[in-house]
């Protein structure tokens, strides 16, 4: 396999490892290590790690029998152990030409898609303060490089922009991470993932040690999957990350809602939800619709009004459990709609069988008083 020889990108990017390398650091897809040996040539650097899936790349490298330099064969970080102070990345960032194959220049159909593996990775072995220097191309998609590292609570500095013939530009970032994943990382939380997001938050997953966390109530797990939800940038609804958290507060007690673990500002933990969405689940429909109609006339018992359970698509989720999810909007109200407007939704379902007109009726019944003799009824009649 040809190596990558020095090239614009490596020589630029070597001015800033000069500047930034310390203590211990990883160069990955080290090709012909001028990032590695520079790094290595600090006064402030303890040990370099250089990384490369190309034999013939780690082989030239160590022959150069540079003390502070180890070699590692690793696709990206898959063979990594430890944490560092410094991570460089000057990845292959070329969107994939048709018929040529270059594991050195080209990342992907896109460009990007080596990127996003190595920041899906990054986090477990970078500093709670470290930084990782990271080059790329305009040709590579920067508002999607820019989405990558956000998606993985990291953050970006541009540390300079160089302009090359024809069109293309290169970037190189000194990336961190963010306050929030610091934060996280304190509470003992592991391999912190993007998950999903809605219109006003995203989701990532993570897993939590037991043992490090001061309540011991799920039974026998060692370590569980749990969820975090997070403010988003782009949303312009105001405190509802924190309106959702006093809600859960309340409802868990009444065993409604992901269960709610902790929270800080603009964010909360909860245990991951395994299962399917509520369009996706083909078995006993019916008991999943007592099920939710159940939960729903708790919450109207309550004077909470949740919202958009008339359209609950992702909602709701169906696994050991059924659980209601997303209680942004959650607020009190004398005339609570949960139970009528998902009612509204179950029209839709022909496994159910029923008469429309007639369970409309019955919820036009229901929403005059609330009577528990109705929504009686109302049980009776789907199942």
């Amino acid at each position: 396999m040809d190596i990558y020889e020095p090239a614009e990108d490596s020589y630029l990017l070597k001015k800033y490892v000069k500047q930034y390398a310390l203590g211990r650091v990883l160069d990955v897809g080290t090709g012909s290590g001028i990032q590695a040996i520079t790094a290595a040539e600090n006064k402030n650097t303890r040990e370099v790690v250089a990384v490369d899936i190309n034999e013939n790349a780690l082989k030239e490298l160590k022959e150069k029998n540079i003390k502070k330099i180890k070699t590692v064969k690793s696709d990206l970080l898959n063979n990594v152990d430890g944490k560092f102070d410094l991570i460089i990345f000057n990845p292959p960032y070329l969107p994939q030409d048709e018929g040529i194959e270059d594991p050195a220049l080209y990342g992907g159909k896109k460009g990007w898609e080596i990127s996003e593996k190595f920041f899906q990775q990054v986090n477990k072995h970078l500093m709670p303060e470290g930084k990782i220097l990271f080059l790329f191309s305009s040709l590579t998609n920067k508002i999607k490089i820019g989405e990558i590292v956000e998606n993985y609570l990291l953050e970006f500095k541009q540390l300079e922009k160089k302009k090359l013939e024809m069109f293309e530009e290169l970037y190189v970032y000194e990336i961190n991470k963010t306050d929030l994943l610091r934060e996280l990382e304190r509470k003992h939380l592991e391999d912190v993932q993007y998950f999903t997001h809605g219109k006003r938050g995203t989701i990532y997953t993570a897993i939590l040690d037991k043992s490090k966390y001061v309540k011991t109530h799920f039974a026998k797990e060692d370590k569980i999957k749990v969820a975090i939800k997070a403010e988003r940038k782009e949303s312009k609804a105001i405190e509802r990350i924190n309106n959702e958290i006093k809600w859960l507060k309340v409802l868990n007690k009444k065993g409604i809602g992901p269960r709610l673990l902790f929270y800080g500002k603009d964010y909360f933990v909860y245990k991951f939800v395994e299962g399917v969405f509520i369009l996706d689940y083909h078995e006993d429909v019916k008991k999943v619709i007592i099920n939710v109609l159940k939960q729903c006339r708790e919450l109207d018992l309550l004077k909470v009004d949740k919202e958009e359970m008339h359209h609950p698509l992702k909602h709701i989720i169906i696994g050991k459990e059924i659980v209601l999810l997303d209680f942004e909007r959650c607020h009190n109200t004398d005339h609570p709609k949960n139970v009528t407007q998902f009612l509204d939704f179950i029209t839709r379902f022909k496994e159910l069988n029923v008469n429309v007109d007639e369970l409309r009726k019955m919820a036009q019944e229901y929403k005059k008083e609330y009577g528990e003799d109705v929504f009686n009824k109302i049980l009776k009649y789907v199942n």
